[in-house]
């Protein structure tokens, strides 16, 4: 068998067309992998059917799940949906008042959750979410029934023909799941995806990975987020294995225990590598210094298909044997591909990881379009880097007149859950989803995205500044860890700046400053003016309109916690304005008068 035409077929084919082996999915429990082949995977799903249906769930019912990445989210995934149920996975990361909109919204039925983290964080508004019927947690939580329980129940009340009854009246254009975006403005919307969206998606990427049954993939990304849920799909589609890292802060580990050859990532997490990886190479020193900065000097220079000449070749070549070699090791040593989305990549970053024999594809897409509407590939001319790539099979890609990036395909949302005038304005009467972002096709046919058509401001001066762009330029920095430009209806731009503080330290002690707090840090006039002439280089790349003339440090870093960052590592531009503003109307010299 091999025609996938709803997700949960994805099970039997792996059954029929891969070989045996214990690892289809893992994750790490206590310090040890725990591994699971598809007689588990399949066994356990289908005990999650059998719960469902003996709980009266039907054709429709929507069922959630919070929790991070795990094999058990997929058990849930093929579990919920050839029960004929709907999937409403929902981030961890969210606040309350976000939990109790879409639990509400969507009127689900049973929540399952990961543990008692999860669990502090919603138990005061399940009171108020009136469709629930239960709640279940992976992990021993007091107060919530086990996932185990739920699993055991489903297999006492084991009934194959009715799950096969069920399963049969399930169509490819049925409804499969509902994503609610994390959204930077507003409630989240929920975004309904049917089996052949993703599907269409996964088959028109699966000639991509240069591997098949015997690789291994390593997933960060949380899989309620549709790119990483989409790229598990693919995984399975190609027998390849998935190993879930535990946690941010453990995926250098994993990389190295389980020598991924594929990943996908967020651009944020390679600036984190390579900045490591810059970091180590300064603690060098004599010959050894040189030859490394040399060879990233040389790698952030590289062109595709030997553009460079026979010399640069040559130079490469001893660069890889000397320094870049360690940087594959650094991976895991084994990686033949990594897929960077959700946000823009630096072409500096993609250059110089190509340069260490760790290709990057770079695409691009939307929750409303499963995602991925371009990317990068292998292909002859495939790669170009700045760019998101040629459109997919079977997707079209328009450019209206003011530059907004128009598609569509076999992977367009079926529309807004309960919205459908939020749905009318996404999706035109001709079938085109306006994806809100800006960009234009280049003669190779590459899609190259040069901004998001809300987030570009116009100043006092009439001027139009696209924040993307420049903020991208300027994370190039060694100081920088991320920035965000500001200046609408102002008279120039400016931008609240992120160091990159385990480098500011470093600098520090080569300068022989004390470093006490960050906050002291960023305070002090000596740091102040170092990050001004930072500025003031990458400002040369920029128009005089475009250029950042002032800025003020924050001192402390941007993250999901904090609230400045979405669960896909987005800045969320309207908190930030209303967070910082009393430092923002520092900058522009504004009084609540003005």
């Amino acid at each position: 068998m091999d025609d996938v035409t709803r997700l949960f077929d994805l099970l039997s084919r792996y059954e029929l067309k891969f070989k045996t082996k214990e690892d289809v999915l893992a994750g790490k429990e206590n310090g040890e992998w725990v591994k699971y082949s598809v007689d588990k995977y399949r066994s356990v799903a289908d005990a999650i059917s059998y719960a469902l249906i003996a709980h009266g769930i039907k054709k429709g019912d929507r069922i959630a799940t919070i929790m991070p990445s795990r094999p058990e989210w997929n058990f849930l995934d093929m579990g919920i949906m050839q029960a004929g149920a709907i999937h409403v996975p929902v981030y961890p990361t969210i606040s309350e008042s976000d939990y109790k909109y879409i639990l509400n919204h969507a009127r689900a039925k049973f929540i399952f959750i990961s543990g008692k983290d999860i669990y502090r964080k919603i138990e005061h508004i399940l009171p108020e979410v009136e469709s629930l019927q239960g709640v279940y947690a992976v992990k021993d939580t007091e107060g919530v029934d086990s996932f185990s329980g739920f699993v055991d129940f489903g297999n006492a009340h084991a009934d194959a023909s009715r799950l096969d009854e069920i399963r049969s009246t399930i169509q490819t254009n049925d409804l499969a799941t509902i994503i609610y975006t994390s959204g930077t403005t507003g409630n989240p919307k929920g975004v309904m995806l049917n089996h052949a969206n993703i599907i269409s998606n996964f088959k028109a990427v699966a000639h991509i990975p240069p591997i098949g049954e015997e690789g291994r993939a390593l997933s960060y990304l949380p899989l309620c987020h549709v790119y990483e849920r989409m790229l598990n799909y693919l995984f399975q589609y190609l027998g390849i294995s998935v190993y879930y890292a535990e946690n941010m802060a453990t995926i250098g580990d994993n990389m190295r225990e389980i020598k991924p050859d594929i990943l996908g990532t967020v651009p944020r997490l390679l600036e984190k590598i390579y900045d490591r990886i810059i970091g180590t190479g300064r603690k060098l020193t004599g010959i050894k210094k040189f030859i490394f900065f040399r060879a990233v000097k040389l790698g952030l220079r590289y062109e595709m298909n030997d553009a460079n000449g026979w010399f640069y070749s040559l130079k490469l070549k001893l660069a890889n044997k000397l320094v870049f070699s360690k940087w594959r090791e650094a991976v895991g040593g084994n990686v033949k591909v990594i897929v960077s989305g959700g946000a823009a990549l630096q072409p500096r970053l993609s250059r110089v990881f190509w340069a260490a024999g760790i290709p990057v594809l770079e695409g691009y897409g939307l929750t409303e379009t499963s995602p991925v509407i371009a990317v990068n590939d292998f292909e002859p001319d495939g790669n170009c880097f700045g760019t998101v790539g040629r459109p997919l099979n079977g997707v079209s890609v328009s450019i209206a007149d003011d530059g907004e990036i128009l598609t569509k395909g076999p992977n367009v949302m079926m529309g807004y859950y309960n919205e459908p005038e939020l749905t009318a304005e996404a999706i035109d009467a001709e079938g085109w989803f306006h994806t809100g972002d800006v960009g234009h096709i280049e003669p190779g046919g590459h899609l190259r995205i040069t901004g998001r058509k809300k987030e570009i401001f116009k100043t006092s001066l009439g001027k139009y500044i696209s924040p993307e762009l420049i903020e991208n330029k300027f994370k190039e920095s060694s100081f920088i860890d991320t920035l965000m430009v500001i200046g609408e209806n102002q008279k120039f731009a400016a931008a609240l700046v992120v160091p990159d503080f385990p480098h500011l330290r470093a600098w520090c002690a080569i300068k022989e400053i004390p470093y006490t707090t960050d906050a002291e840090m960023v305070a002090m006039p000596r740091i102040k003016k170092r990050f001004q002439k930072e500025l003031d280089k990458f400002n040369k790349f920029f128009g005089t309109t475009e250029q950042v003339k002032r800025f003020e440090m924050i001192d402390h870093e941007w993250t999901v916690d904090t609230g400045e960052l979405t669960a896909s590592l987005k800045l969320r531009r309207k908190f930030i304005n209303e967070k910082y503003d009393a430092t923002i109307r520092k900058i522009f010299d504004l009084d609540d008068n003005d």
